[in-house]
């Protein structure tokens, strides 16, 4: 059987002749931004996979952009989700002269970015970034290749008063842009369809104590539980809940919706007790293309996909095709394609609206049984 990697050759590979002699080989860098330290470092190293293994696959495909054979390289910095030093490696690729960029991870790293990639002219597509307001400065420059907040927040605030017959809930988030953003877009849509929100709490991206405001959060006595947040406090978060003897159902977006969550959550996790939102989402024949591309990564990563790499590999792969389209690897040159693009990859078609989001984008339902991640249902 064919890997993955080999199947997606053949759309890859344009062989330039000229005159008979090799085309002239041109270096470009790409770069690529996540959390390669701190919490959400397992996260961070799984979004930098994903762009190794594209760039490998481009360079094993030999392409050739405007008659010049193209060798990209990966440009990798860490922005440890903390939007001064995000801010300070953007200006570093910048300098680095990148002629695009994958990333942030956070969107509270990607907004401040995003300014920066703007003025240089440099186009930056996040896998992952979900908080509305990415797209919505009037940037040319910024894409993403997952649904935002909007549609995530609002798809589980309707799941938890609908299916879950949710009727008192507790909201908590951690203050970041995408946080408190998909907080809020919960709330509000589990307002709108008949819930209760029974106690409002705060914490930090940092946290690892949460007995004060779940104390609090108790005394609401709430059947259902949102976090706003990542799976390094949602982790704890369980933990702490089943020590005080809270059994509500916890429900959150895609930050907590990992495959290292059950190892974080430890004992505190109860079968089915998780509802989360992964922003994206494959059915029918594309799931096969899904299956194939997360036995290539753990095969080569050694490792399993936690949750964005299939995004950022689509995130390098649709950046380059904008590039060949355009027979330039030069920013202002390839930008009007990337914006026009209709791209099949592994996470399905990719198209952007005016503002920059993806186009028809899918949300996929996850549970937690036995230990293990199961998927519930993808919905557009």
């Amino acid at each position: 059987m064919l890997k993955f990697a080999d199947r997606l050759l053949p759309a890859l590979c344009v062989l330039a002749v000229a005159g008979g002699a090799q085309a002239q080989e041109v270096v470009v860098k790409i770069g690529h931004v996540a959390p390669m330290s701190g919490g959400q470092a397992h996260l961070g190293k799984d979004n930098e996979w994903g762009a190794k293994l594209a760039i490998d696959d481009l360079n094993k495909a030999g392409v050739t952009i405007g008659g010049k054979k193209v060798k990209f390289r990966l440009i990798s910095e860490d922005d440890g989700a903390d939007p001064r030093q995000g801010t300070a490696v953007a200006q570093k690729l910048v300098d680095e002269k990148v002629v695009g960029v994958v990333g942030h991870l956070n969107s509270g790293t990607s907004i401040p970015a995003s300014k920066i990639y703007y003025d240089a002219g440099i186009p930056q597509i996040s896998p992952s970034s979900t908080a509305p307001k990415y797209t919505q400065q009037g940037f040319n420059t910024t894409f993403r290749v997952v649904a935002n907040d909007s549609q995530l927040g609002a798809r589980l605030g309707q799941y938890a008063v609908g299916p879950l017959k949710g009727k008192r809930i507790a909201v908590i988030d951690d203050r970041t842009a995408y946080g408190q953003g998909v907080a809020d877009e919960f709330a509000k849509a589990a307002k709108a369809a008949g819930g209760a929100i029974v106690a409002t709490q705060f914490t930090t991206d940092k946290a690892t104590e949460f007995s004060a405001i779940l104390t609090a959060v108790k005394a609401a006595t709430p059947d259902v539980v949102f976090y706003g947040g990542m799976d390094a406090q949602a982790g704890p978060l369980l933990r702490q809940m089943k020590q005080l003897g809270i059994n509500a159902k916890l429900l959150g977006g895609d930050g907590i919706c990992t495959e290292g969550l059950v190892n974080l959550a430890g004992d505190g996790m109860a079968d089915g007790q998780v509802i989360c939102a992964e922003a994206g989402g494959v059915t029918g024949e594309e799931e096969k293309g899904m299956d194939a591309f997360r036995a290539d990564f753990k095969k080569r990563a050694g490792a399993d996909v936690q949750i964005y790499a299939p995004y950022v590999y689509d995130a390098v792969m649709v950046m380059a095709d904008a590039m060949k389209k355009a027979g330039s690897t030069e920013p202002e040159r390839y930008l009007p394609f990337l914006a026009k693009e209709d791209y099949k990859g592994v996470t399905g078609r990719i198209s952007f609206d005016a503002k920059g989001d993806i186009k028809n984008g899918s949300l996929t339902l996850f549970t937690y049984k036995g230990g293990k991640r199961e998927k519930i249902a993808v919905v557009k």
